[in-house]
C-alpha cells in the first residue's frame, strides 16, 4: 500500500477542454517517518484488544452481569424493556370495554396501510362503531404513529415479539374482542341487556381476514391460493 506524500505536492496545471485548470500532483512512495507512525497504531491496536479481552473476562468472573438474553429458555421469565415496540393490541377497562370509535384516524396516519377499520351503524346506539380492526403484523414497522395519534388511547405497543408463523395469514387479525360502542358509550346505556346486546363478539380471524376467506392486498385466501396453484 502506498502512502501520499502531501508536504511534497506539487500545483501545475493542465489543459481540460481548451481550459487551463488547476490541479495538484501528489507523489506516492513510503515517507521517511513509516515505522515511528507505525508505532502508535500498534499501541492503539493492543490496547482496543485488552480492553476487549477485559469486558469478556468480567462476564466470566461475574456472570449475573451477563445482559445477553438465552432465549428461548427463559421465555416464560422474558420481559422486554418499557418502550419496546411489538405487537399492537387494544386497551381495555377492568370490564373489558375498549376505547375505540372508529374514528380511522390511525389508519390515516399508518405510513404503510397496516390498518384496515371496517364500521358499522350500532344497532342498540344507532351511531357508527367499530365492527373489525384489522392489523396487518406481516407489514407493520413498529413506528408508534398510531398509538400517538389516536385521541381516545385505544392502541398500545406491547412487548410479545414472538411472531414466527407457517403461514403470513396468520399475521392478520381483529385486534378488538367484540363489535360495538366505545366504554364511555357503553356506560350510558343503563340496561344490561341492552348493553350486552350492544357488544357482539368478534373472533381473531373471521369476516375480513384473510383466514376467514377475504382476500387482502398481497394475501389471498385459501380457496383463491389453490385455484392459482
Amino acid at each position: 500500500m502506498g502512502f501520499v506524500n502531501f508536504e511534497s505536492a506539487k500545483e501545475s496545471s493542465m489543459d481540460f477542454g481548451g481550459l487551463p485548470v488547476e490541479v495538484v500532483e501528489a507523489p506516492r512512495g513510503a515517507p521517511s517517518n513509516t515505522v515511528l507512525g507505525t508505532l502508535p497504531n500498534i499501541r492503539k491496536v493492543l490496547f482496543s484488544l485488552f480492553k476487549g479481552m477485559s469486558i469478556t473476562l468480567r462476564y466470566l468472573l461475574h456472570p449475573s452481569t451477563v445482559v445477553t438474553q438465552q432465549y428461548p429458555e427463559n421465555r416464560n421469565e422474558l420481559k422486554m424493556f418499557d418502550r419496546y415496540r411489538a405487537r399492537l393490541k387494544f386497551t381495555y377497562n377492568e370490564a373489558r370495554e375498549h376505547h375505540c370509535t372508529g374514528c380511522l384516524i390511525c389508519e390515516m396516519v399508518c405510513p404503510n396501510a397496516s390498518i384496515i377499520i371496517h364500521n358499522r351503524k350500532g344497532p342498540v346506539t344507532g351511531k357508527k362503531e367499530i365492527d373489525h380492526f384489522l392489523w396487518r403484523w406481516d407489514i407493520c414497522t413498529f413506528c408508534n404513529a398510531c398509538v400517538v395519534a389516536c385521541p381516545h388511547n385505544a392502541l398500545e405497543m406491547t412487548g410479545n415479539f414472538e411472531s414466527a408463523v407457517y403461514d403470513r395469514r396468520l399475521l392478520i387479525y381483529n385486534l378488538n374482542a367484540y363489535a360495538g360502542p366505545p366504554a364511555n358509550a357503553l356506560k350510558k346505556i343503563e340496561d344490561p341487556e341492552e348493553r350486552k346486546k350492544a357488544m357482539e363478539a368478534r373472533d381473531v380471524y373471521c369476516e375480513f381476514t384473510p383466514m376467514a376467506g377475504a382476500s387482502l392486498p398481497g394475501i389471498a385466501p385459501l380457496a383463491e391460493k389453490k385455484e392459482q396453484d
